[in-house]
């Protein structure tokens, strides 16, 4: 079994999976990772199902020890990773696949963009479950942040591929995102309707795994006439509410089950994730659209998470700027004889596949 230790943790730095469904009327949202894409390709670069758990950075700052030599994966929003001890120093590419040898520590800080950062390890991070997940559900108070010392059991790898990098699927620089209607979003005027999709509100710095706030950017608020008296109800991620002063939320991976502020819209699930990883300031817009185009939108999504293995590639590096270039395994069939499980038998690099 191997084992990773926690060095320190700062910030919301948890252990997410894809969450569990079907606890709605005990009160229990879905939870999981606040970005599902990065879990696929995080799954697609370790060549493993997308459902084992990893780690999430919420802008936070993680420190690793890896008992044994093992393979890990860094999508989502793009942060600082290095690896130290074992192996010697150097950066680790983002949106790419790497082997970390025996003792060595992996270092992660944000990135100047903010938002969610994921860390995969080669056979998935076996935390307890609960309810059949493994993913931590802060605001149900289901597990918590990574704290200093604790250690995480990995599952079994069974993959054997390192150095590939993926072409991330966009969405980590705001922009459109599509929504349709809610139950409630006849309650607004139509000329409401029509000024929500003609504002560009501006990502707030308030939002967090339940939420996030939309700012309005100087324009005029929304309101529903007698809104603020409708018994509340069921909703869901991705619901956009509107508040008492007329400031629309995004309801997120970790929202609240029932709520009775009026939800004006509610955002497509495959494009949450550009409302997850918008940096502070930047635009979003929405824009509504028919259900029947919402189902071919979401079919098409299917489609693209099915297919991100044509988007990896070897990861291609310039010998010029490796400081520790005699730490490579430069000609095939050689390897270094004072770390033995630098290179384990196992493991493959690009051009060993097919």
């Amino acid at each position: 079994m191997s084992v990773v230790e926690v060095v320190s943790a700062q910030g919301t730095v948890t252990v997410q999976d894809s969450g569990r469904p079907g606890w709605l009327a005990q009160g229990i949202s879905r939870g999981g990772a606040a970005d599902p894409i990065a879990m696929a390709e995080g799954a697609a670069l370790l060549g493993q199902d997308a459902d084992l758990a990893a780690i999430e950075l919420m802008s936070g700052s993680l420190k690793l020890r890896c008992e044994r030599a093992c393979r890990i994966a860094l999508t989502g929003a793009p942060m600082r990773a290095r690896l130290e001890g074992a192996g010697g120093g150097r950066g680790l590419a983002w949106h790419g696949s790497h082997l970390v040898p025996a003792g060595a520590v992996i270092g992660i800080t944000p990135g100047p963009a903010g938002g969610f950062g994921y860390l995969h390890f080669g056979g998935g991070i076996e935390s307890e479950e609960w309810l059949g997940a493994r993913s931590a559900h802060l605001a149900a108070g289901i597990g918590g942040p990574l704290q200093e010392g604790e250690k995480l059991r990995l599952g079994e790898d069974r993959g054997s591929t390192v150095d590939l990098v993926i072409d991330p699927l966009p969405r980590l620089e705001g922009g459109e995102i599509r929504a349709v209607e809610s139950l409630q979003t006849r309650l607004y005027p139509p000329e409401q309707v029509a000024r929500l999709q003609q504002v560009e509100f501006r990502r707030d710095s308030h939002g967090n795994r339940m939420g996030v706030r939309l700012d309005l950017d100087g324009a005029e608020g929304f309101a529903a006439p007698g809104g603020l008296n409708i018994l509340s109800e069921i909703v869901q991620p991705g619901d956009i509410q509107v508040t008492g002063d007329g400031t629309p939320f995004v309801l997120m991976a970790e929202c609240q089950t029932t709520g009775g502020y009026p939800r004006i819209a509610t955002v497509l699930p495959c494009d949450l994730p550009i409302v997850a990883q918008a940096p502070p300031g930047t635009g979003l817009r929405i824009r509504l659209i028919e259900r029947d185009a919402a189902l071919r939108i979401m079919q098409a999504h299917a489609a693209e998470l099915g297919d991100l293995r044509g988007r990896i590639g070897p990861r291609r590096r310039d010998p010029a700027q490796m400081a520790d270039l005699l730490s490579f395994n430069l000609i095939s069939g050689v390897v270094d004889a004072a770390r033995p499980d630098h290179f384990p038998d196992h493991v493959h690099h690009p051009e060993e596949i097919s």
